[in-house]
This record gives C-alpha cells, sequence and structure tokens, in this order.
C-alpha cells in the first residue's frame, strides 16, 4: 500500500530561485502555482500531484511574492495528510515551522482555546470523545419522554452529528419538515439534543462537531476575533475541498471573507462521502460563490496506465455532476484491463486468490496488490479463497470476517444456544439488545448463580420462582425462554436457517435497522453470515457446533500467526479494503469485486437521482488506486442471506465496454458482452417471474421507448422540449415507470414515462 507522491521529479532545495522552483513542475502545475491574490479553484484529477503543486505554491509565495510563512494556512482533512504537507514543506521552504498546517478540527482547537471564552468556554475545556458522547446520551435517554429502552444511542448520536454538520441548533429539529427523524419524533430528537448540549455546557466540554461549529459561531458572534484570525491566516488553502461539510464550507467562507486569498484543491469526480456529510455542490459552486476564480487544471496522471485512465475517462464522463476534464496518461498503455465473469462469489474469489498467487510467482510483492469492495460483507468469501492457497490478507479500515463484532454476537447467542453453560457468551449478549437487564441485575444472577453452582443462564430461569430480583424479574425470565427456543431451535435447523432464526427473534436484526448507515453495514455483514453457514451446510454432514468449531478456527489463525512473529500483521500480505478506504492511495495490481448491480451500484443508491452518480465516482476512485494491472470481476450468481440469486452485470461495465478484456478463468480472452437480467433468470430455481427488462442496447434502431419498455438508468435520451439528457434513477414499472433525467437545458426532471414522449439519443 502505497500514498503517492505523483510527481515527475524530487523536491526542490529551499533556496532555489522562484524560477527553478516552478520548473520543477509540470506547465498546468506551475500556472496553479504561480497563483498569487484572489480566488483559486485547483481541479486535480486522481494522481496529478495536487499534494505537490499545493506545496510548492506555498513555497512560491514565501520565495517569489514575499510572503511571509506565519500568514499562511492550509488545512485538509486527515492528521496523516497534514503531517505529510509538513514534512514536505520542510524540505523546500524556508521557515517551514511557522506554516499552519492541520485539519479542520485541529484549527478549531487552536481557535477555540485562544478566544473560546467570548462564547462561555472557560480555559481547560475538555474535548469529549465517542465514548464520552455515548455516556451523556445514555443518561439523557432515561429522562426524555418518548425514548423507549430498546432505542439506541448511536441514533441519537448520528442525528446529532448530522445536525452539527449542518450547522443545525435544536430549534431546527424542532421545524424538521418530515415527523421523524432516524426513527425518533422530531420534537424528542430536539429535547435530546437540547439537553446534550446542556449537559455538555455545565461540564465545561465540548465534542468533536463543535470544533467546527463552535469556531463558527465564535466568528459570526465575535468580529474582532476573526479579524484576529485573518491576520494569522492571510493565504488560505483547503485540500480535498469536494469533501468539505457545510459547516468546514462556512468555515471556509468566514475565514476567506476579509482578504480573499483562498485556493481550493479538489476533483469533483472523487466526491464519494455524502454519507458523512459532503456536499458536492461545495466545489460545483465556487464559481458562483467567487465570480472572479481563476480555475486551474491538473489533467497529467503520473499514476495509472493509459489503459486504465482510459476506462476511467469513459466512465466518469456519463457523470452530470461534475466539472469537465480528462485524464491524461503520461505512463504507457500497459497490461490490459481484465474483466472476469466468475459462475458464482465463491468461483469469484478463487480467481482472484489464482491471479493472486500467479503474479506473486512471477515476482510481484503481496504488498502490491490489493482487492477492492462495496461493502465488508464481501471480504468473507475473498478471505477464505486467499487462505486456502495459503495467501496472508490484511484488512484495512475492518477485522476479519468473525472478528466483527455482530459476527461475534450472533456467534456468542449460538454458543449460549448449545451451551447453556456459556456464561461468558450470556455475558456479551444479555444486553446486546437492550432487555431491561442492568448491570446491579446482573451481578445479582452471577451471585445467586455462584452459590448454587449453577449457570447464569439457569438463573434467569428461576429467576421468578427463586425472587433473586427485587423487581423486573420477568426480564431475565423472557431472556431465558428466548434462549430455550434458540437451542430448540439449534437441534432442528441446519446451520443456515439456524442463524436465519436467531438474528430474527434476537431483536439483533431491530436494533442494526436504528443505526442508520451503520447498522446497514453490520445487517449485511449478518447476511453473509448466513450464507457462510448455507455454503458450510453444502459441503459439510454437520451440526451447529461443528460449525462453531470451524467458524473459531477461522478467526483465529491469522491471530496465532500475528503473536507467534510479535506482530499485528503479515508483513507481506495483500491488501483488502472498501473502495471507500481506499481513496488516496495507490497499487501497481488493484482488484475490484463484485461489480454487479445491487453490489455496485449498491442497491441503497438507486433511492434517489444522485445516487447513481455518487457510486460512479466511487467506482471511478477504485479504478484510479491501479498503477500498472487492473482486473475487475462479476459473479453471475451470488448466495445472499443465504440464498442464491441470479446477478446482473453493473452498469457501469457497459459504460466502459471496449476498454477491456474478457477473460475466463485460464486467462483466455475471450468476448465481452453484456448480460441482461433476462439472460441470467433461467439459473435461478422456482423464484415468481420478474418484470420484462429490455436493455437500450437491444433496441438502438427503435425511435423511442415505450411505456412496456423498462429504464435502468444512464440512458443518453432526447426530450422533445427540454433536449437531451441522461436518465439518472428510475422508480416504478409499467405505466407507472417514473425516470428522473438531467437535462443540461433545464436542469433534473422528474418524468413518467407513459407520457414523457422520450427517445434515445
Amino acid at each position: 500500500m502505497t500514498v503517492p507522491d505523483s510527481a515527475p521529479s524530487n523536491l526542490t532545495a529551499a533556496n532555489l530561485p522562484a524560477s527553478d522552483l516552478l520548473s520543477q513542475l509540470n506547465p498546468n502545475q506551475a500556472q496553479a502555482a504561480d497563483h498569487y491574490t484572489g480566488p483559486a479553484l485547483v481541479i486535480a484529477g486522481a494522481g496529478s500531484g495536487k499534494t505537490r503543486t499545493l506545496i510548492y505554491r506555498i513555497a512560491h509565495l514565501i520565495q517569489h511574492y514575499g510572503a511571509d510563512p506565519g500568514e499562511i494556512l492550509a488545512v485538509t482533512f486527515t492528521n496523516k495528510a497534514a503531517a505529510e504537507m509538513r514534512e514536505r514543506a520542510k524540505h523546500l521552504v524556508k521557515g517551514a515551522d511557522k506554516l499552519w498546517m492541520s485539519t479542520f478540527h485541529s484549527a478549531g482547537v487552536r481557535i477555540l482555546r485562544a478566544y473560546g471564552e467570548h462564547i462561555g468556554l472557560r480555559r481547560g475545556f475538555v474535548i469529549y470523545d465517542d465514548d464520552d458522547q455515548m455516556d451523556i446520551l445514555k443518561e439523557i435517554m432515561g429522562a426524555v419522554p418518548g425514548i423507549g429502552p430498546d432505542t439506541n444511542p448511536r441514533v441519537l448520536r448520528g442525528i446529532l452529528d448530522r445536525a452539527k454538520s449542518n450547522l443545525q441548533v435544536p430549534a431546527d429539529l424542532e421545524r424538521w419538515p418530515e415527523p421523524y427523524i432516524s426513527g425518533l419524533p422530531r420534537e424528542t430528537a430536539a429535547e435530546v439534543y437540547r439537553r446534550y448540549e446542556a449537559r455538555k455546557k455545565g461540564q465545561n466540554a465540548i465534542d468533536f462537531g463543535d470544533l467546527i461549529t463552535e469556531t463558527v459561531r465564535l466568528f459570526k458572534e465575535v468580529p474582532g476575533v476573526l479579524d484576529r484570525v485573518q491576520d494569522r491566516a492571510c493565504f488560505i488553502h483547503v485540500d480535498e475541498y469536494q469533501d468539505t461539510n457545510k459547516a468546514q464550507y462556512e468555515l471556509t467562507r468566514l475565514l476567506a471573507s476579509r482578504d480573499r486569498n483562498l485556493l481550493v484543491v479538489g476533483d469533483p469526480d472523487q466526491s464519494i462521502y455524502k454519507f458523512r456529510g459532503a456536499d458536492i455542490q461545495n466545489i460545483l459552486d465556487f464559481q458562483k460563490d467567487y465570480a472572479d476564480a481563476k480555475v486551474y487544471m491538473l489533467e497529467h496522471n503520473y499514476r495509472s496506465s493509459a489503459k486504465v485512465l482510459g476506462i476511467a475517462n469513459r466512465l466518469i464522463e456519463n457523470n452530470s455532476e461534475r466539472l469537465e476534464k480528462t485524464l491524461l496518461a503520461v505512463k504507457d498503455d500497459g497490461h490490459p484491463v481484465v474483466f472476469h465473469r466468475a459462475t458464482d462469489h465463491r468461483a469469484e474469489g478463487d480467481f482472484v486468490a489464482e491471479w493472486v498467487t500467479r503474479l506473486h510467482g512471477q515476482g510481484q510483492k503481496l504488498t502490491d496488490m490489493a482487492i477492492l469492495y462495496r461493502t465488508n460483507a464481501q471480504s468473507r468469501v475473498i478471505e477464505e479463497s486467499l487462505r486456502r492457497v495459503q495467501i496472508p490478507a490484511k484488512i484495512v479500515g475492518g477485522v476479519g470476517f468473525y472478528d466483527r463484532r455482530e459476527i461475534r454476537d450472533i456467534l456468542a447467542y449460538a454458543r449460549l444456544a448449545i451451551n447453556p453453560d456459556d456464561d461468558v457468551a450470556l455475558r456479551r449478549i444479555i444486553g446486546r439488545p437492550r432487555r431491561g437487564i442492568g448491570d446491579t441485575a446482573l451481578e445479582k444472577l452471577m451471585e445467586w448463580a455462584r452459590l448454587n453452582q449453577t449457570s447464569i443462564l439457569t438463573a434467569c430461569a428461576n429467576c421468578v420462582e427463586q425472587g433473586i430480583l427485587d423487581r423486573g424479574a420477568q426480564k431475565p425470565k423472557e431472556f431465558a425462554d428466548l434462549m430455550a427456543a434458540m437451542s430448540d431451535a439449534a437441534d432442528n435447523y441446519l446451520p443456515g436457517p439456524f442463524f436465519r432464526f436467531v438474528i430474527e427473534n434476537s431483536g439483533y436484526l431491530d436494533l442494526l435497522r436504528q443505526e442508520g448507515q451503520e447498522g446497514q453495514v453490520r445487517l449485511e455483514n449478518l447476511e453473509e453470515l448466513v450464507s457462510a453457514a448455507e455454503e458450510w451446510s453444502q459441503t459439510n454432514d454437520g451440526t451447529i457446533g461443528d460449525f462453531l468449531d470451524d467458524a473459531a478456527l477461522l478467526s483465529s489463525v491469522d491471530d496465532m500467526r500475528a503473536k507467534k512473529e510479535n506482530r499485528d500483521v503479515p508483513e507481506e500480505a495483500v491488501t483488502l479494503m472498501t473502495l471507500h478506504n481506499a481513496k488516496g492511495l495507490e497499487f501497481p495490481t488493484v482488484f475490484i469485486v463484485g461489480t454487479e448491480e445491487g453490489l455496485l451500484p449498491s442497491k441503497n443508491a438507486l433511492l434517489e437521482a444522485s445516487g447513481i452518480e455518487e457510486e460512479r465516482r466511487l467506482f471511478y476512485v477504485g479504478i484510479t488506486r491501479a498503477m500498472d494491472r487492473l482486473f475487475l470481476t462479476a459473479a453471475q450468481n451470488r448466495m445472499q442471506f443465504g440464498k442464491t440469486n441470479a446477478a446482473e452485470d453493473s452498469r457501469f461495465l457497459e459504460e466502459i465496454e471496449g476498454g477491456f478484456d474478457t477473460i475466463d478463468p485460464y486467462g483466455q480472452v475471450i468476448e465481452y458482452r453484456a448480460k441482461t437480467w433476462k439472460e441470467y433468470r433461467p439459473t435461478v430455481p422456482s423464484r415468481p417471474s420478474a418484470p420484462t427488462f429490455v436493455h437500450p442496447s437491444a433496441v438502438k434502431n427503435t425511435s423511442s421507448m415505450t411505456a412496456e419498455m423498462a429504464y435502468r438508468g444512464g440512458e443518453k435520451v432526447t426530450h422533445p422540449k427540454f433536449g437531451a439528457g441522461q436518465v439518472l434513477a428510475v422508480a416504478g414499472m409499467g405505466e407507472r415507470q417514473e425516470v428522473t433525467v438531467h437535462f443540461p437545458s433545464v436542469g433534473t426532471k422528474k418524468l413518467l414515462v407513459k407520457f414523457a414522449n422520450l427517445s434515445l439519443a
């Protein structure tokens, strides 16, 4: 895994003349680095050397224009990126220690420590972390009407985090356009927010989100403080501007409001963090915010081969929410981009493992290879395929499949179901989800079990009859009854149906549904657990206990290796990570697995017009991580939640068709032809018939799409009044089918296909 330094030459010594300094850059980079005053937008494509350009611009301001290092601010998103900028600046800039280079949040801390007393923060205020936030919210929950004992505090924290990223106060939640926010009545959410803020204020504390919002409030309420900070930030640089949320946007706007020397660097095509609050319009509207802004394009890519960039350009040009640019390859064509359609998800994993083994045998380091996927749940099959050929893997931004919290929780339910004496498993799950059995009650149950030399579950079962608890004894009895039902299920069900029974009856499913985006990821992992159990049953004639034994071995083998060698992960290992986590990295060889409808793009993205575009950007980010080799894979059939379903090639593959070779499992090139859902259907036994789907390629000679022909999104169309456009999203079917179409002439429109009179462009 490498953090790219996409640069044509080494860093220049700090004493070089300004003309020689800029000569180290390509012409486009040099133009951006030579920008002096006023607003500027640098559109920096993937691998185009944006960090290098930014650092050289800072050096040029000092050496050529005479700027004081103490007047320069550079802001980015991660501590790692900020540290990298500081390290590069040391080699290039005299007085680099005076530069203000930090994350948004670090800048907020610095400002609030100096001036926070103006808005009521006392000296020595503390900054609460995630655990501190959760503790406060748990206390508040019991005092706010309308919140049940089963409400997950993570839901509340998510509501507060989103509100703060959008600069919203409790009154804004009370005016929410919908009656509910993440399942809570808006009045209840607002009351939690109000009490949470009061509790923090009483304890002279702020949280992570406050570092931005309170700084914005300080600047607005005390203009004199803003003026003093602007003296320290005459020249402002913001990296990854496409990832800013509303609060960060407002903070940047205020800082630049006096001198207007704001240079932002970013790429709308790599905006993939909407779920974290990032707003792509911040960068798309920069020229509206600053009408006199200069725009510089960095399009020369020093990372990827020409063939990789060819399909990246072909893909991203289908988006409408972007600023036009084309990546230009500095490297030669390189290896062909490869696509492989496997028979199923297991064959897909084996194909990837085979190619990893083959390339490693040819001398490529395992650390130079990365396997990227849309969801964490996809890692399970890949991990197992690699393990079978003894290829070590490390998971970035996550843990091994069987070590994930939700997997361990459900496995603990299973352990307790087959072994009622497993007190360790019981203590893990008795509060997941909450059942009204608090710590004090659990201590009394444990004490009774110890005195009677029996299990805690037995204590739960006898809680009412034995009067173990003063009150609330029915709750442990209900838990014991639940575990009795699970024990019966373990005796009568195969592993797959058993785990489905546990997930649905334990309350865990409802728990995850409350957790928003994070809960959805965990739910996908549980669906994959059911699939793993179903697959295990297909090749093993064993019990639930046998499956648990195998799962325990799978989860511990890497830990044993790491402990034996006294390190966390193997030094030489293939990297596994989600596409989101891959942003900012590069690898000589990249595999992107699961390029199927419902995975990439994800099924959730189909619910709104902008969803497909963000998924396309995510795929684009994955493609542009590859330096030399790129493999794309899809499965013809994929097991999900224990059921094998036919899968359809991602629409994105059709958009880049012609830019890659299709190969069979033996490496032989075959003709690629996009397969439609209709062609896959015969492989699925005894399922209800699906709506008829006609792909646009099948009706190229037809002047218009009739109501009976279903759109899927991505088609180029023409409207009699609005002209040329592109279908962004589709809802409904038949006579009720509705499409969302972006028309450059009038913007985005929702149209009923039956009456729209659209024709294919």
